[in-house]
């Protein structure tokens, strides 16, 4: 009868530990699993995991290039045939919180720029930073409106 006090593993379903430098008989004696000489053999032995020996690592060898424009300004873009597509979760009005809210956009204080990619026949109500010259023309057309903030 199996009882919390009785169970055990089935047969064949664990391995027992690796016990090196325990011996000769044990397989695993002499020197214990390590090779032969070298750093690594020896104990106390690590480094770290970009040093390649004393060659000239990687992050030197490769020439540094280019630089990054810290007041750089990054849009999120948004194309309208993707408020075509979200017209029932944008409700008419097109801004950085509905966008967020719709799903469109992953930050509402970052600024938004509306590009002109697809078609559109909804009326908006767009208020964003900045809009393509391409997506103004077909929200007009549309009859919609378009303010810059």
């Amino acid at each position: 009868m199996d009882i919390l006090s009785n169970l055990k593993y089935a047969p064949g379903s664990r391995k027992n530990r690796k016990r090196i430098g325990r011996g000769e008989g044990s397989g695993h004696g002499g020197t214990a699993t390590k090779g032969m000489n070298g750093q690594m053999s020896r104990s106390g032995a690590n480094h770290k995991a970009w040093f390649e020996g004393g060659q000239m690592p990687l992050q030197r060898r490769i020439p540094k290039f280019g630089f990054t424009n810290i007041f750089k300004i990054y849009s999120q873009v948004v194309n309208v045939d993707l408020l075509e597509k979200n017209v029932i979760k944008l409700n008419g009005i097109v801004n950085p919180d509905s966008l967020k809210n719709a799903g469109l956009i992953s930050n509402a204080k970052q600024p938004v720029k509306i590009l002109g990619n697809g078609k559109i026949i909804t009326q908006f109500q767009v208020e964003v930073n900045a809009i393509s010259q391409s997506a103004k023309e077909k929200i007009e057309a549309a009859g919609g409106s378009i303010k810059l903030i």
